[in-house]
Parts: structure tokens; sequence; C-alpha cells
């Protein structure tokens, strides 16, 4: 396993304060957060249903907060090469997302 960890964040009302596919206001605490993260080694995903120009959009509304991915919608390429397959789920340490449930915190 390697020794950074991967955090796997979504764009729209994570990153980015907006109605897809319009673009909003930065999530400035979570951005600098994530920016202390990489500059210590670990490593970021961009985990969005975005596509297309909304997703083009998407990645340049990030380089304009100097938020630079690891990988887009997909796996590094090293997680890849150990497991010998992509699959379809991202392999990551940590998911951000507007929209996550804690396991612990669903009741039936």
């Amino acid at each position: 396993m390697p020794e950074y960890k991967i955090i796997a964040v979504d764009f729209d009302g994570t990153l980015c304060y907006s109605s897809w596919p319009g673009l909003g206001s930065p999530n400035i605490r979570l951005i600098e957060y994530l920016k202390k993260w990489k500059e210590a080694g670990n490593k970021l995903i961009l985990w969005t249903c975005r596509a297309g120009e909304a997703l083009d959009n998407a990645i340049s509304w990030c380089d304009d907060q100097g938020l630079i991915f690891d990988a887009i919608n997909d796996n590094l390429p090293e997680i890849v090469e150990m497991y010998g397959n992509n699959s379809r789920k991202i392999t990551c340490d940590y998911y951000i997302d507007d929209r996550a449930l804690l396991p612990e915190t669903v009741s039936a």
C-alpha cells in the first residue's frame, strides 16, 4: 500500500457552492485544507458527475483556486497498477461529499 493517503472530493456543493452546470463561490476552508493535505505529500482525486464542458469548467475553476488533482474521475495510475485493473469505484482513504452519510448514522 502507498505511504500517502488519498482523498476523493466532490465538486458541486462541496468544493464549489454551485448549482450544476453553473459555477459558484469556493469553499475556502475545504480548499485550504486540501492544499495543505497535498503539500504534505498526499494525493487528491476530483470525483464528480460532471462531464464534457461542465467538467472542463470545474477543472479550470479548481486551477484558479490553486487546487491541482492527481486524478479526475479516475483511480491513480499506481493504484491501477497495484490491483491490476481499474475498477469503477475510486480507491481512496476518504471521500468528501455534501451528500455523504456515515454508516453509523443511518437507522433502520
